[in-house]
């Protein structure tokens, strides 16, 4: 009897699960951002349709995600069909540990916000992608090696690489304006 109350009273709960409708409804409120999202890691128009409209299909088939997460998800799924349509490695070769310079602060969001666009499609894939997802979606090092399978010390010597590459060409278009 206590079984049967028990059990009634878990129908009687919201789902806590995030629905079709849910992710339907966050990629039609987020359509231009997570578009821009898979348009800058593929640097292509066609390619990133193809993985927007993946990430739809992807999502809206049943999902064990809370209803929160609905929002992260939908974009981390555009990230994997991105990987899965472009298959970024890496192209620096490895340096030994004590030549890559970095630290937890390096990580902060403080790069955020203006790049040149163009400037970010010169970027070899990994290294695009490296850039978009630890500098713009803010994914750790960790995440970044496990979603592109490679190691850690890869995904800092593509980000710092990234970095540089951004900052020489600021620094150039600023010499060009002057």
């Amino acid at each position: 009897m206590r079984e049967q109350a028990r059990h009634q009273d878990r129908r009687n709960e919201p789902n806590p699960y995030a629905t079709r409708e849910d992710f339907i409804k966050v990629f039609h409120e987020d359509m231009n951002g997570l578009y821009q999202l898979s348009f800058l890691l593929t640097g292509h128009h066609e390619k990133a349709e193809r993985c927007l409209v993946a990430g739809i299909e992807d999502c809206v088939k049943e999902n064990r995600v809370f209803r929160e997460w609905a929002r992260s998800w939908a974009k981390r799924i555009i990230v994997a069909n991105a990987i899965r349509e472009l298959k970024p490695r890496p192209s620096l070769p490895s340096a030994p540990p004590s030549a890559t310079v970095s630290s937890h602060s390096e990580q902060s969001s403080s790069y955020r916000g203006h790049f040149d666009l163009e400037a970010v499609f010169k970027l070899g894939d990994f290294e695009r992608f490296v850039f978009v997802m630890s500098v713009l979606e803010n994914y750790s090092h960790h995440e970044c090696a496990l979603f592109l399978g490679c190691s850690v010390l890869e995904i800092r010597q593509a980000r710092l690489h990234a970095l540089e590459e951004l900052a020489i060409s600021e620094g150039a278009q600023r010499q060009l304006v002057a």
